[in-house]
């Protein structure tokens, strides 16, 4: 049995939490509002983010960082991406050497171009980080439904002690040390799934669907690779798994938004509707900066970007996705010369 602090009570932090619980870890779930945290303790739920659970006593819930930090083996950070420096930084007083995050949330800093684990280490150099991703929504996890996801970190010792944390008959963990490609693949999606949303919501069927998820996993992959990701990590559960799930499911708030954008929404207007973080919004500008920097096209990220932040008519960027040079699929599958 360990002793859990789990920073963020959103819903994917709190099936996190509910599911360490089952486990039979000590778990405090921290909040950033005193209001909701008194909520959770009084009432037993946390209907805003996940309806319908029913979250034990037995969880320790509160508005302290003091309380959720201190005395703890592991803390998983599972805040917005735009939040997670911040968070970062008052975290410092509680943490200490060799304490272990865990970084759960998806997303890449637009000023710095840093993925969630790279803030944490650079924020809290004492700490060992890793990551927690996957094909996993929160509503599924927190019913105790069957979910697979994956944990990477620097060191296989690190990695196997956390693997022990988190499985259970319902949420089967494997390991990887490509702590890079596990933080692209689930950043990158949400840009995609936003893509898949508006296509959507434009009235398109499931060929213009399939092209989506392939090709956006095409562009994944380019950046990934180019940054330091391995190309086995993108066709597993952190990239085409994670991608899938959120293209083509309700209880993604990246397909929700795009569905709205497709519909004629604008941006604010889509956020506002969906009433929780779009997590592929934040992380749409810093992937076209960083492909920029490393000269790669993404042409998909790029027309959720003038969507998104320049007003562009959906259909209009479908046609010009359509109209593109022609292009060869894979240019390292070769011609046969013989059949010349």
């Amino acid at each position: 049995m360990a002793e859990i602090g789990v920073i963020g009570a959103g819903s994917w932090g709190t099936a996190l939490a509910l599911l360490l619980l089952e486990n039979g870890h000590q778990v405090t779930l921290w909040s950033h509002s005193a209001s909701e945290a008194e909520y959770i303790r009084t009432t037993h739920r946390h209907e805003s983010k996940l309806e319908g659970i029913c979250i034990p006593e037995s969880m320790n819930v509160t508005s302290s960082l003091a309380e959720a930090m201190e005395g703890k083996e592991v803390c998983i950070v599972v805040v917005p991406s735009s939040f997670v420096r911040e968070t970062a930084e008052r975290m410092k007083p509680y943490v200490r050497p060799g304490m272990i995050l865990v970084s759960a949330s998806k997303g890449i800093e637009e000023t710095t171009l840093f993925t969630m684990s790279q803030i944490l280490e650079g924020v809290l150099p004492e700490t060992v980080c890793a990551v927690l991703s996957g094909p996993s929504h929160a509503e599924e996890v927190a019913k105790g439904l069957p979910t697979t996801c994956v944990i990477g970190a620097h060191r296989e010792e690190d990695a196997r002690y956390l693997q022990k944390l988190f499985m259970s008959p319902c949420f089967r963990v494997y390991i990887s040390p490509d702590v890079t490609g596990i933080e692209l693949g689930g950043a990158l999606k949400n840009v995609i799934a936003l893509a898949a949303g508006i296509a959507d919501g434009m009235g398109y069927g499931d060929n213009a669907k399939a092209a989506l998820i392939t090709r956006g996993m095409v562009e994944i992959s380019r950046l990934g690779t180019r940054l330091g990701g391995r190309l086995e990590t993108f066709s597993g559960l952190t990239g085409m798994g994670d991608l899938i799930v959120t293209c083509a499911s309700m209880h993604s708030r990246n397909r929700r938004a795009g569905i709205l954008l497709g519909k004629g929404y604008t941006m604010e207007e889509a956020m506002r509707e969906v009433n929780m973080v779009v997590e592929g919004v934040y992380s749409a500008k810093a992937a076209v900066k960083l492909a920029r920097s490393c000269g790669i096209e993404l042409p998909i990220i790029e027309q959720v970007n003038q969507v998104l932040f320049e007003g562009k008519d959906p259909h209009r960027a479908v046609s010009e996705l359509m109209l593109r040079d022609s292009k060869i699929e894979n240019s390292l599958l070769p011609w046969d010369p013989d059949r010349a």
